[in-house]
């Protein structure tokens, strides 16, 4: 091989290899867009379609599994970056350390997508259509892989950039997984489009049956949101909500001397000011345990909420050292006796320490601890009417966990609460990646989801997932506004297609479909190859 050829297999592979890094930090903008927050649902299929370029143009297994896991690398690296944020700026970890701490979680992340790029390079067919198809199946495993996985991590899954534009009618049916893998198929498809298509009548065939396809999807949808919700006179009326935002310094919130009296004394003021019917305050609003409180604290807090119709929503630590400890939401209301709802996805490194990581947590200046899990699909908090459900921080990321309450349909939420504290990752794009989430959950579920956050977002989304009410971001307020609740009594909503089988069967349907679709190919691919 000459130097010429030398030159030209080396910039091919330099070439190839950014390119991936390019797709990859295109996958992650498209999930918020730096400056606006918003999410980007073209970006992310014109992704796929560069990525699948490069698939199509490996020349081994290993090549495929390197351009997928770089690909992978950089999606997942440029959306959680904000990591660094908390172990460095919060937790006092060398940068070095933090840095590569992300890059280390994200590589580990990335393996799955490697794997599915070298499975389809493999075994991926001739038949455009077929190999799209594999492509997407193998794109829904790796998602279901990571978000499932070491108690898994889903943040920034493909579907998210989907919560506008027009996939958002897929969520009701098939979820967040289901959504990205239908936006894998669709870029894949376009990889492959040749301009001698535009005269085969077989693709516009196929685009007249998708276009079919989504149409009923989209008509469905609408008439479930705004043709066959019709209350009646004795339907509740919306209900008026206080969500607190207290922008507490994350670096001061557990410190006796600044933070704890400060988060006592205006989350107590907010809550007994507040007029509203529902006040809701958030994740470890009350950063104590009730028996580390000044006697009287509590009481004197939740005493305006059990004489009046109004009731109130708190984030606080509950447990002792014998039973252990709980991070939990607190419920008072008139008659109803105290609420509570316990976490049940913890957060790794933050909630519970994995066996043999303890040398690492030890090296950051965090508040960590072992708590005790909350079950799956505990009851909502019945009242005014309404069925109140809480998850707690990224507990919203996981629509199966949510969905358990939603098997049957006259307990099934009427309104979902998110309890978070994102300070640890400062002013940066997971508030507005956070959002999205919950937005994302609405469309599953079509039930509204607020959300009380310590620094934001601070928001009411209604069961469209359209952000109706917010608060800015690292300020300190009350965001006042109105939810209507949806399932109640005297309405014929009812619950979507997604909370009926994931409420059952929870991710195991994408599962078997993915399984199906790749056995399926490999089995073709074997026959055709006389095996």
């Amino acid at each position: 091989m000459g130097m010429s050829s030398v030159r030209f297999f080396v910039w091919t592979k330099v070439r190839s290899s950014l390119l991936c890094v390019v797709a990859g930090v295109a996958q992650a903008l498209a999930l918020a867009w730096p400056g606006t927050g918003q999410p980007v649902w073209w970006l992310q299929i014109a992704s796929i379609v560069l990525l699948g370029w490069l698939l199509r143009d490996a020349l081994s297994v290993l090549g495929g599994a390197w351009r997928g896991g770089l690909f992978a690398v950089a999606w997942l690296a440029g959306t959680f970056w904000w990591l660094h944020v908390s172990m460095h700026t919060y937790g006092g970890l060398h940068a070095a350390m933090s840095v590569g701490a992300v890059l280390a979680l994200a590589t580990f992340l990335a393996s799955y997508y490697a794997i599915a790029a070298a499975v389809w390079v493999r075994w991926a067919p001739a038949h455009r259509l077929g190999a799209a198809g594999l492509f997407a199946a193998l794109w829904l495993l790796a998602e279901l892989a990571r978000g499932t996985l070491w108690t898994g991590f889903p943040w920034g899954a493909g579907g998210y950039a989907h919560v506008e534009g027009p996939l958002q009618v897929l969520p009701r049916y098939i979820g967040v997984y289901g959504t990205g893998a239908v936006a894998a198929l669709l870029g894949m498809l376009l990889a492959s489009v040749r301009v001698r298509d535009v005269r085969n009548w077989r693709v516009w065939a196929l685009l007249l049956v998708g276009g079919g396809l989504w149409g009923s999807a989209a008509l469905a949808r609408h008439c479930a949101i705004n043709l066959c919700h019709t209350p009646t006179a004795q339907a509740p009326a919306p209900v008026s909500v206080a969500l607190l935002q207290g922008n507490i310094p994350q670096d001061e919130k557990f410190q006796q001397g600044s933070g704890v009296p400060l988060a006592l004394n205006w989350y107590a003021q907010a809550a007994q000011e507040a007029t509203a019917d529902l006040v809701i305050a958030p994740e470890t609003a009350i950063p104590l345990l009730p028996s580390q409180l000044i006697p009287g604290y509590l009481p004197a807090l939740v005493q305006p909420f059990e004489q009046s119709p109004r009731a109130l929503l708190l984030g606080m630590p509950l447990g002792n050292e014998r039973q252990g400890y709980t991070n939990s939401v607190l419920g008072f209301q008139a008659g109803g006796g105290v609420y509570q709802y316990d976490k049940h996805h913890l957060v790794p490194f933050g909630e519970f320490i994995p066996p043999m990581f303890r040398w690492f947590t030890n090296m950051m200046n965090i508040p960590l601890g072992d708590f005790n899990r909350g079950a799956v699909g505990q009851p909502s908090m019945q009242w005014a009417g309404q069925r109140i459900a809480p998850n707690i921080c990224y507990e919203d990321l996981f629509g199966e966990e949510l969905a358990a309450r939603f098997r049957q349909p006259d307990a099934a939420p009427t309104i979902m609460v998110n309890f978070s504290n994102i300070a640890w990752f400062g002013n940066t794009l997971a508030i507005d990646q956070h959002l999205h989430i919950s937005r994302m959950r609405t469309l599953e579920l079509e039930r509204p989801m607020v959300r009380a956050t310590n620094t934001g977002a601070t928001a009411i989304i209604d069961h469209r997932g359209i952000v109706t009410h917010s608060l800015p971001r690292h300020t300190r307020g009350v965001l006042l506004g109105q939810v209507e609740g949806r399932g109640l009594q005297g309405t014929s909503a009812a619950i979507t297609p997604f909370a009926w089988w994931a409420s059952r069967w929870g991710l195991w349907p994408l599962w078997g479909a993915g399984v199906l679709v790749l056995a399926l190919a490999v089995l073709a691919q074997r026959r055709s190859r006389g095996y």
